[in-house]
């Protein structure tokens, strides 16, 4: 039995992710204090995704770059100031987007519950939200009552973030030290079967990839050519192409199968097929329904990472500065 197996138990026992994880999320923490929080957001964020079909992938990365780094506390929502570079001003960083749409639902939130509920739970909401959208069901469950960060420094982003260079090693590393494994690993990494990448965070293994001017030999040869009619050279750093070359827009286990081709997109794609223990996992993810419940145990997992609660942190009025 895995470990999110545990977190299940604080849930359908408690309500709550309090003993496994050292916080005290749980389902419904808004049911007295602002009781249509979450039905707001979720308005809220289907009205955006309907006329922005980019908006899952972007509030999903979104997410997971708040969750890396100092937990999901919300500070990967706040803008630099004269005397600090902040995270979202960060190299991994600067292609987050939809920063602005975010304010916007904080913004409606506000309007009904004035400093009740906090960026970071509005950020976990409107990431799940946005990805169930096309399923017209939640695909996983929020559990909620994260407290906002006052702190967010690039420099932290940086140290904490797996890259898209990374190998396995690595990746396993950055993941252990937020309390996630292998399985969490796998499983959130599927989250780019939607969204894209930009030329500059693979193109070394179209062009340069031990120095020599050479492709990474890991690479599907095919694929490799087709990635070269995008990206022209080293240089490029504005053009992108969908991380799933198939289904960029849809939410799905294709990545999986793309990894089976030797199409991952980056090295830490392609990192996930070089380990026996990860290589079994990517099989098991093949089958659609099972790569949808580990995704949901997953994600309940990485967003208790790290959070404040209780009188910890703030409830932020606006999402991108400290009250």
């Amino acid at each position: 039995m895995r470990k999110q197996a545990l977190i299940l138990v604080c849930i359908v026992v408690f309500g709550v992710v309090g003993s496994c994880h050292g916080g005290s999320l749980k389902k419904g923490y808004y049911d007295n204090t602002c009781p249509d929080a979450e039905a707001i957001i979720k308005n809220a964020t289907e009205k955006r995704v309907a006329n922005d079909p980019t908006l899952p992938a972007r509030f999903l990365r979104m997410h997971f770059h708040d969750c890396f780094v100092r937990g999901c506390d919300g500070s990967v929502l706040l803008n630099s100031t004269t005397n600090n570079t902040a995270e979202k001003d960060a190299i991994p960083n600067l292609t987050l987007a939809g920063f602005d749409v975010i304010d916007d639902i904080k913004a409606e939130v506000e309007k009904e519950c004035p400093n009740v509920v906090s960026c970071a739970d509005v950020l976990a909401l409107a990431a799940r939200d946005a990805v169930s959208f096309k399923f017209q069901k939640a695909l996983w469950n929020v559990l909620t009552g994260r407290r906002d960060g006052t702190v967010s420094q690039a420099s932290e982003a940086l140290a904490n973030l797996p890259s898209p260079f990374s190998n396995f090693s690595t990746l396993v590393q950055k993941f252990a030290n937020k309390g996630l494994n292998v399985q969490d690993l796998v499983v959130l990494s599927g989250g780019h079967t939607i969204g894209v990448g930009h030329c500059n965070t693979f193109s070394n293994r179209l062009y340069n990839f031990t120095g020599n001017g050479d492709q990474d030999p890991s690479l599907n040869a095919t694929y490799a050519t087709f990635l070269k009619t995008q990206c022209k050279s080293l240089s490029d750093n504005t053009t992108f192409v969908a991380m799933d070359p198939s289904s960029g827009l849809t939410f799905d286990n294709n990545y999986y199968v793309t990894l089976k081709q030797n199409k991952g997109l980056f090295q830490s794609d392609a990192a996930l097929i070089t380990n026996e223990i990860s290589r079994i996992i990517v099989d098991e993810l093949l089958v659609s329904e099972v790569f949808f419940r580990e995704f949901a145990l997953s994600m309940v997992k990485m967003g208790a990472t790290g959070v404040l609660t209780g009188n910890e942190g703030e409830i932020r009025k606006k999402c991108s500065v400290v009250n």
